[in-house]
Formats: structure tokens, C-alpha cells, sequence
């Protein structure tokens, strides 16, 4: 780590450079995406979904 607080040092290389360390992880990590709600299921709970990261206008 360098001197910083937060900063990563140049040479620095992650042991696992995946968002999951192993199949059991991922496996997991799937069956909370499948129970993840809908931004329309959010709206009916009164709850804020998500913004909007990307709009086909934007496209071109």
C-alpha cells in the first residue's frame, strides 16, 4: 500500500482479479440477482429505483 490513505500502490496486483473468488461465491452472488426487484416493483413499494445509467437517444 502507499502513503496515502486509499490509494493502492503502482505495483499492486489483486490475488483474484474476478468479482468472485470462487464457484460456490458466484453461485451465491446468482441467486441474489434472481431476488433482486424490478424498478417497477420498487415504484409500488414507494421506493426509489435505480437511475437510469444508459437511454437510447444517448446512443447516437
Amino acid at each position: 500500500m502507499s502513503k496515502r490513505k486509499h490509494e493502492l500502490d503502482k505495483n499492486y496486483e489483486p490475488e483474484n482479479g474476478s468479482m468472485a473468488s470462487d464457484m460456490e461465491e458466484m453461485e451465491q452472488l446468482g441467486k441474489q440477482m434472481d431476488k433482486l426487484r424490478t424498478n417497477e416493483e420498487l415504484k409500488e413499494d414507494k421506493k426509489q429505483p435505480d437511475p437510469v445509467q444508459y437511454r437510447e437517444k444517448d446512443k447516437e
